[in-house]
């Protein structure tokens, strides 16, 4: 018997499959224009995100991609739109590196409290959002975009003066201790605790999103908030929870980044990669589906990893992946023109 969530589910990926098809199609006569081949294109990226190093590199990128795609896939899926990943994975980040290096306990007690303070940083920073909408109706889309702002300037000045190493010529903080790091293998295995840790995550979201009650009124509220608000929602108080979840989740991929590839706060460093729009990029393929955005946010990784590889074989920009990431998404917002019902 096929559950409801199952077919949802079900018709959510089948829909990114078709979406992606036709932008590898359109990307492919991108690729064309230029003089290349798209088979030899598409061949290269495929192999530099699969093979050797690649694939080591592909789940080491998907970590905070996952993590970005997933804060913005619970916001999604209550209705809210989260602009303001980059402020608080800075914030969370920065409360990360702050703990492992001032924090008088021993290693790996400091590791564990300097997750549980990102965390905190990063939701209560969304949490600002949030009672921005509630109290002085500016919209949470609005509300986090600002406040990312805010967080950028803010962390650049503590990184550049109280905060500063001023033993290297970068604007950054004092190197973590290693015993306040986060191992990059397990028992010599190609899996880091960041690997470990977000998988942990992944399910928890996946299992509330699937058999619990916050799941349901979460999916209930996106779908139609006045109906939800008239079931019994409490529609505040689920804003301000979903707002700190959100916000936590991207504020542990701050932390993930510090402790266990970074190992120490610097201006630029976390936001350079892009991390937060593309994991909304792959929240809204997936639809805020979990299970979904998990799923893309793997293979955007892929996407992007296996484009430097291409442009160090074939001389192409890398840029052309960011290109068929686009696509991919205007397919998607496009299927409903060629899928609707008679």
């Amino acid at each position: 018997m096929t559950t409801a969530g199952g077919l949802d589910t079900k018709s959510r990926m089948v829909a990114i499959v078709l979406s992606i098809i036709a932008a590898v199609v359109l990307g492919g006569l991108v690729v064309l224009s230029t003089g290349a081949n798209p088979l030899s294109v598409y061949r290269e990226i495929i192999t530099g995100a699969v093979a050797g190093r690649g694939l080591g590199e592909t789940l080491t990128r998907a970590v905070p991609l996952v993590g970005m795609a997933l804060a913005a896939a619970i916001a999604l899926r209550a209705g809210l739109v989260n602009l303001g990943g980059d402020g608080q994975m800075l914030v969370g980040g920065l409360a990360a590196a702050l703990v492992a290096l001032y924090l008088p306990a021993p290693g790996v007690l400091r590791a564990v409290l300097a997750l549980l303070a990102a965390m905190c940083a990063g939701g209560l920073y969304a949490w600002i959002a949030a009672i921005l909408q509630l109290s002085l109706a500016i919209p949470f889309l609005i509300a986090s975009l600002l406040l990312s702002y805010i967080a950028r300037g803010l962390t650049s000045y503590l990184v550049r003066y109280p905060l500063r190493d001023p033993s290297t010529g970068m604007p950054e903080t004092y190197r973590v201790a290693t015993g306040a790091r986060l191992p990059s293998s397990i028992l010599e295995l190609p899996i880091s605790w960041g690997m470990v840790i977000m998988a942990a995550v992944a399910i928890a979201v996946v299992v509330n999103d699937r058999h619990g009650v916050n799941g349901f009124e979460w999916r209930m509220t996106g779908l139609n908030a006045r109906f939800a608000q008239y079931s019994g929602t409490n529609l505040q108080r689920q804003t301000r929870r979903v707002a700190f979840l959100s916000g936590a989740l991207a504020g542990l991929v701050g932390a993930l980044l510090i402790l266990g590839q970074q190992y120490r706060f610097t201006d630029g460093a976390l936001l350079a990669p892009g991390y937060t729009w593309s994991g909304l990029m792959a929240a809204v393929l997936a639809m805020a589906s979990p299970i979904a955005t998990v799923i893309t946010s793997i293979f955007f990784s892929a996407l992007q990893v296996g484009g430097f590889s291409m442009e160090r074989a074939l001389g192409l920009p890398a840029v052309l992946t960011w290109v068929l990431q686009a696509l991919i998404i205007l397919c998607l917002a496009a299927r409903p023109i060629f899928l609707r019902k008679r």
